[in-house]
């Protein structure tokens, strides 16, 4: 039994795939989990440095202080996540900003990094 263009395969998310080409029919909406395939995002070097410490504190102090953060993700997953999306200076900035509002009289709840 071969590939027919109008029957989708199994495991491709629906998509349909050109039976002579082997590529996605013309007209069909992108398949968002291959943009997702593609790799990690490329991490500055400054970027990568200023990640240092907050890998330190995850992997020194995290497991003494335990999970009581009032945010969700973690600020130090906040922080790394920020440093990865926007960089060494605006993620530290974000990730300053997300630990000033951490504390009694602050906010909590779901905080994601903007876009």
């Amino acid at each position: 039994m071969g590939l027919r263009a109008d029957r989708p395969r199994r495991g491709d998310g629906g998509a349909r795939v050109h039976r002579a080409a082997g590529r996605p029919c013309a007209g069909d909406p992108p398949n968002p989990r291959a943009a997702k395939a593609a790799g990690p995002e490329v991490v500055s070097p400054l970027a990568h440095i200023a990640a240092l410490p907050v890998r330190a504190y995850r992997l020194i102090f995290s497991p003494w202080v335990g999970h009581g953060c009032r945010f969700q993700p973690s600020c130090s997953a906040y922080a790394l996540e920020a440093l990865e999306k926007h960089g060494a200076i605006k993620g530290s900035y974000l990730t300053l900003r997300r630990i000033l509002r951490c504390h009694p009289l602050g906010g909590s709840g779901i905080d994601n990094v903007p876009d």
